[in-house]
């Protein structure tokens, strides 16, 4: 392999708005990184989804075509 043109790998600790952390390599500056959504809180991995009716579009598209 060629020498000088791979990039420098460290350990960062990640932090999810969750609580969860973890170590990982990354090349970002800094020694840690924040996440919004992790394996420990992410719907797919947990089973359990959130549904979430912004402005009530279920009732204005019931209203809009008098379902």
């Amino acid at each position: 392999m060629k020498t000088g043109i791979h990039p420098d790998f460290h350990e960062v600790t990640i932090i999810c708005a969750c609580g969860e952390t973890f170590k990982s390599a990354s090349t970002r500056k800094g020694d840690t990184i924040r996440v919004e959504i992790c394996n420990k809180c992410h719907p797919f991995f947990t089973g359990k989804q959130k549904f979430v009716d912004t402005g009530g579009r279920v009732d204005r598209f019931k209203k809009r075509y008098g379902i």
